[in-house]
C-alpha cells in the first residue's frame, strides 16, 4: 500500500510540471497571435508584401524588359524615319500609275545590278502594264531553252509566263562587277528589311553630298547613316531627272524613290489588294451572321424569359 501510495505521488508530481508547460506555451502562443493578428501589423505586413512584388517586377524589366540592341546606333544604322504610305492603310490600294512609274526606274536604274527572280511578267498584266506591252518587254530579253539532239542549250526569246532575268549569270559575275558586294534580289527586299517601306525610301535618299567630319570609309564604300555599318558598296543612283516618266510626274528623287519602294512593296506583296477585299467581305459576313444570330437567340428565348409561373393551391 505504501508503494502504490508513493508511485502515484511521482506520477502526480511528474505530470505537474509538463502540464504547467503546455499551459504556458499555449498562452503565450494565444498572445502571440492576437499581437500579430493586431491591425498595425497587418497593414506592415501587407505593404511590405506589396513592395516586395512591385520590386521583383523592377528588377525583372531591368533585365529582361528593356530593349537589347545588337551593336551601337552607328553599327545598326540610323532608324528610318515613318512615312504615311497610303497603299498601307486598310481601305487603300496601290496606285496603279505610281507601280507603273516603280517599274520603269527599276527597269532604267535598278536592275543594271538587281534582279526580280522571284516576279514574272505576266504579274504586271492588269496592274501596271497591258498584255501587249509585257509580251513586248518579255521578248527583249533571253532564255536558255530545252537541250536540242546533240544536248545543246540552245537560246530563246522570252514569255509572259517567264521570270524576270537576273542582271548577272551567277553570284560570281556578281561579286566580281561590284568590287566583291553582292547585289541582293529585290523582289521580297521589303519582307527582308526591318522598317520596309519607310528603310528603303530613307536609304534611297538618305545619301549625304559629303561624308561627315571624322568619318573614314574604307575604298569603295559610300556613307549613308541608313544602311548599318554607315558604309554601303552602292553609291546614290537616284538623281533629279534621272528618268523621263511616261504620264509627265517631275523625276524628282523623292518621286523616284516613293515609286520605285511602292513598286517593291508589290513585289513583294502582289495579293495585298486582294487580302484586303477578302478582309472587308469577312467583316460584312461576320456582322450579319451576329446580327442574325442575336435575333435566332432573342426569338427562342423569348418565351422562356417572359414566361410566368403561378401556383394555385389546392382547394380543401
Amino acid at each position: 500500500m505504501f508503494s502504490r501510495t508513493c508511485l502515484r505521488g511521482a506520477a502526480r508530481a511528474i505530470k505537474t510540471p509538463a502540464q504547467q508547460t503546455i499551459r504556458r506555451s499555449t498562452t503565450s502562443a494565444n498572445g502571440s497571435a492576437e499581437a500579430f493578428s493586431s491591425p498595425a501589423r497587418l497593414n506592415a505586413a501587407g505593404v511590405a508584401a506589396t513592395a516586395v512584388a512591385a520590386g521583383s517586377i523592377a528588377w525583372y524589366w531591368h533585365l529582361y524588359g528593356s530593349e537589347v540592341h545588337a551593336g551601337t546606333p552607328a553599327e545598326e544604322g540610323l532608324h528610318p524615319t515613318k512615312y504615311p504610305w497610303e497603299h498601307q492603310k486598310w481601305l487603300r490600294t496601290y496606285d496603279h500609275q505610281g507601280l507603273r512609274r516603280g517599274f520603269q526606274v527599276y527597269k532604267e536604274v535598278c536592275s543594271a545590278c538587281h534582279s526580280l527572280e522571284r516576279v514574272a511578267w505576266r504579274t504586271l498584266v492588269g496592274v501596271s502594264h497591258t498584255i501587249d506591252e509585257v509580251k513586248a518587254m518579255a521578248e527583249e530579253c533571253e532564255y536558255d531553252d530545252e537541250p536540242n539532239d546533240v544536248g545543246d542549250i540552245e537560246k530563246r526569246i522570252g514569255k509572259p509566263s517567264d521570270m524576270m532575268p537576273s542582271p548577272y549569270p551567277n553570284e560570281q559575275a556578281a561579286r566580281a562587277a561590284n568590287q566583291g558586294a553582292y547585289p541582293p534580289d529585290l523582289s521580297l527586299i521589303v519582307k527582308a528589311r526591318h522598317g520596309g517601306c519607310d528603310y528603303l525610301f530613307s536609304l534611297l535618299t538618305g545619301y549625304p553630298d559629303e561624308p561627315p567630319a571624322g568619318v573614314k570609309l574604307p575604298e569603295g564604300l559610300n556613307f549613308n547613316p541608313y544602311f548599318p555599318g554607315t558604309g554601303i558598296a552602292m553609291a546614290r543612283v537616284l538623281y533629279d531627272g534621272l528618268v523621263e516618266y511616261d504620264d509627265g510626274t517631275p523625276a524628282t528623287t523623292s518621286q523616284m524613290a516613293k515609286d520605285v519602294t511602292q513598286f517593291l512593296n508589290w513585289a513583294a506583296e502582289p495579293e495585298m489588294d486582294e487580302r484586303k477585299k477578302m478582309g472587308v467581305k469577312a467583316l460584312m459576313i461576320s456582322a450579319v451572321l451576329a446580327a442574325i444570330s442575336i435575333w435566332v437567340k432573342r426569338y427562342r428565348w423569348a418565351p422562356i424569359k417572359t414566361r410566368k409561373l403561378v401556383y394555385n393551391p389546392p382547394k380543401k
